[in-house]
């Protein structure tokens, strides 16, 4: 891998420790994850014991005050890449930072402790049997009644939906196309409720449901910052959002890589290692060149996050570009393998099936290109 100058020495001792605490604590029950369909409370507890967990959050709620976003980076970067079941990303920095930056004091201390701790696991209900992409199309309603708020709809698709202790729920609360607002909903909610858990071609230790709400009442204060002001909040947190997932993609395909050198030197064909091959020295070359342009892309992308300057057009360049890398690399290295790449005792198969979805979630590679797109002014004159 290149030299990466975005990170100081003290984040690579934090990578240390990370690498040691997942290889003792998490990809040993990588099997056990992948038949329960999740991963296990245990572990998501340990995460929060090691301090892994909301790092930003106050002391007072058990954090560390501690908002940098390389840590979590390197969180992402570990675990990514060999359990990419683990959403501890999507905890970390896409839902969990609505709590922090929008939350009142009062929800603060009611949700933070359990964030923290790993106790309380977090979701974001967005997505609905209807809407995909387009966040201002949601059907789900909060109607607003007085002395309470009464929730009714359904989402699916939702990461962490099993597991999850409190959920993040966007609601229709006006007329207009943007009047949305974000709602907390915890486990155990009258008239909240999961539906399925979702069997996926891959990522089988992510526990991915549907939701439903049926008459829901929620106290005046579930509701996050403006009740009309949740379309904002989610715009603002997207560049982040998909900036992780970035960091996801590339850690996914560095590891396939990886695996996949080892594999060609030493499976033989003809006498003599697969990777001799001219072939595969020249398919393995093109791969490298690729995931090391995407790390120092992803690193330029986060250097201007932290300096507090990366735009939403950036940060769908960036979604573009890795999780196509990531695609393009996986069926190479599929392909390297021959045989052994299509039965799902090797990893890589595995990989296979689980990096199809990074060109979906988290907005599609074509409406990754729309906003590229109207970013030079190409979009369509009315």
């Amino acid at each position: 891998m290149i030299r990466r100058k975005l990170f100081e020495p003290e984040h690579e001792m934090f990578r240390d420790t990370v690498r040691k605490w997942a290889e003792a604590e998490v990809y040993p029950h990588s099997e056990q994850f992948r038949r329960d369909g999740m991963i296990s409370r245990e572990v998501w507890k340990s995460a929060g014991a090691q301090g892994f967990l909301a790092m930003y959050a106050d002391e007072a709620y058990g954090g560390l005050g501690l908002d940098d976003f390389r840590m979590d980076m390197i969180l992402t970067e570990e675990l990514s890449a060999r359990e990419n079941g683990f959403y501890l990303p999507l905890h970390n920095r896409i839902v969990g930072p609505y709590i922090h930056k929008f939350g009142t004091e009062a929800q603060k201390a009611r949700f933070m402790p359990g964030i923290v701790s790993g106790e309380t696991v977090l979701a974001i209900a967005m997505t609905e049997p209807d809407t995909g992409s387009d966040l201002a199309a949601v059907r789900t309603k909060a109607e607003d009644m007085g002395d309470h708020w009464l929730l009714n709809g359904s989402k699916t698709y939702i990461s962490n939906g099993i597991l999850a202790g409190l959920v993040v729920v966007a609601a229709r609360t006006g007329e207009g196309r943007h009047d949305i607002g974000l709602f907390l909903v915890p486990d155990g909610t009258e008239g909240f409720s999961r539906g399925r858990k979702l069997d996926k071609i891959g990522m089988k230790t992510q526990d991915t449901a549907e939701l439903h709400f049926k008459d829901v009442k929620l106290p005046k204060d579930a509701v996050l910052g403006d009740p009309k002001g949740g379309f904002g909040m989610m715009m603002h947190n997207l560049a982040e959002e998909r900036l992780v997932g970035s960091v996801q993609f590339v850690a996914h395909a560095q590891r396939a890589f990886d695996i996949t050198l080892d594999f060609i030197h030493e499976r033989r064909a003809f006498g003599r290692p697969i990777g001799t091959f001219q072939n595969s020295r020249f398919a393995m070359a093109a791969l490298k060149t690729k995931i090391d342009a995407a790390w120092a892309f992803v690193d330029h992308c986060a250097s201007e996050h932290l300096d507090g300057n990366l735009t939403g057009d950036l940060a769908a360049q960036s979604k573009l570009l890795t999780s196509e890398v990531e695609g393009e690399v996986v069926d190479t290295c599929v392909q390297l393998h021959g045989g052994a790449g299509f039965m799902e005792e090797y990893e890589i198969a595995r990989m296979y099936c689980s990096a199809r979805v990074s060109r979906i979630y988290a907005g599609s590679s074509e409406i990754m290109k729309e906003i590229i797109g109207r970013g030079l002014g190409l979009g369509e004159r009315r």
